[in-house]
């Protein structure tokens, strides 16, 4: 999802710190692109990625597949993705047979797969597919518009947290709510889902429910007390909240987690995401360029403390 300059609190975070400490500054290409300078030194920033990663680190962490496979060699738990390439880059693999490697794959899995570009952000052009038909569409829709595909099986999500790291320290650590709504005995669940939406979103937010839940179960009444989820998916910009962890168990295991995927990529400043499925952690992605636009809205301070510890390190 492109954002705006105006909206983006990395460039607002770089700037401020950059200001504060005598260090000029410039913003280039839109705000992607920023250049700052303190005496002969000069230091870039591209995109969400303040520097501090070498570029095989970012290469790696970037690839959803690639990630995979290093954590599986390093004995760090994860959620297997399985890379496809679309034909601009067949010609340099030697697997054929991708379509039947994937058809295999939806048969081993009966929960269903989920399709997602193999590199990308913010849950777009992820799909959870069960059919042959389903599956032939998300591939046809994520190929027309990205190199690759990663395909990983659907598991069901008890718990998602995101870990933040500078050099093995956590700077934020949240876990992600994914929407939901309370039946009253009374409502049909499209008529809960929707008054749960903000006026002005309702209109596109339609379509996502259609996609997410089914006509069907839209159109029924949800008992009383009955807790349903909106959305799969508990990435925030598909409308989960940000809850901070407090000190605890969990989140001294999800730091533990996020630390040793960090160690086995080489990953210096970068956005973790730790899953729990079946009572036990996992890696689902780590991520090189730490975009925290959706954390801001709620915990700025939170966001401009991560960026200015990397910084640190940056100009240390």
């Amino acid at each position: 999802m492109a954002i705006p300059i105006s909206q983006r609190i990395f460039v607002d975070a770089v700037t401020k710190y950059c200001l504060a400490r005598n260090i000029t500054v410039e913003v280039r290409s839109e705000g992607w692109l920023i250049v700052m300078q303190r005496g002969e030194r000069r230091h870039l920033a591209f995109a969400y990625d303040v520097g501090l990663n070498s570029a095989v680190a970012h290469q790696i962490a970037n690839d959803k597949a690639a990630t995979a496979e290093v954590l599986q060699c390093s004995g760090v738990p994860c959620i297997p993705h399985t890379l496809f390439l679309g034909p601009k880059l067949a010609a340099y693999t030697r697997a054929p047979g991708s379509w039947e490697t994937m058809l295999r794959l939806l048969a081993e899995h009966p929960n269903g797969l989920v399709v997602k570009p193999n590199e990308g952000t913010s849950g777009d052009g992820v799909f959870r597919v069960t059919t042959k038909r389903a599956l032939e569409l998300a591939v046809g829709r994520i190929l027309a518009a990205y190199p690759s595909l990663a395909i990983s099986p659907y598991v069901e999500i008890e718990d998602e947290v995101r870990v933040v790291l500078v050099d093995d320290l956590p700077v934020v650590v949240y876990g992600k709510e994914r929407p939901f709504v309370i039946g009253d005995g009374r409502h049909l669940l499209l008529e809960l889902a929707l008054a749960a939406v903000p006026a002005g979103r309702r209109s596109t937010a339609l379509p996502g429910l259609m996609a997410e839940i089914g006509r069907a179960e839209l159109d029924a009444i949800v008992p009383e007390g009955e807790r349903r989820i909106l959305n799969w998916r508990h990435n925030l910009d598909s409308g989960a909240r940000p809850v901070l962890l407090k000190q605890g168990e969990t989140r001294d295991a999800c730091i533990e987690m996020a630390i040793k995927a960090a160690r086995a990529i080489g990953i210096r400043f970068g956005s973790i995401d730790v899953v729990r499925t079946d009572g036990a952690w996992r890696i689902l992605e780590v991520n090189a360029g730490v975009k925290m636009e959706a954390l801001s809205r709620s915990h700025p301070e939170l966001a401009y403390a991560a960026y200015e510890a990397a910084l640190d390190r940056v100009f240390a």
